[in-house]
């Protein structure tokens, strides 16, 4: 991931892991990460829409808007996935409480 991102790439993604802390206390991890998940589809799709010359125009794409968007983010996924699982035990504390 770390190709082709600008100077404020990880500032701006840390900005969204900051306030979806602070939501943890709150309300449970799953919840947050749901909302989260929501968020970046809503806004996804305000990003093609505004993208899209027409609602035609956005129809006809929508498919390749779906695989674009479930592409990145599995690739993004798979990073971040082997970076916890490479470094675990400095990353996480596994008690009761992480177990939620």
């Amino acid at each position: 991931m770390t190709d082709g991102v600008d100077d404020d790439f990880y500032a701006r993604a840390d900005a969204h892991i900051h306030l979806s802390n602070d939501q943890l206390k709150n309300i449970s991890r799953g919840k947050v990460s749901a909302s989260m998940m929501y968020s970046v589809a809503r806004f996804n799709a305000w990003v093609s829409a505004t993208n899209s010359d027409s609602r035609q125009d956005m129809l006809d794409a929508r498919e390749r808007i779906i695989g674009y968007f479930t592409g990145e983010y599995r690739k993004m996924l798979e990073e971040n996935l082997d970076d916890y699982i490479k470094h675990f035990d400095s990353y996480t504390t596994v008690s009761p409480k992480n177990l939620e």
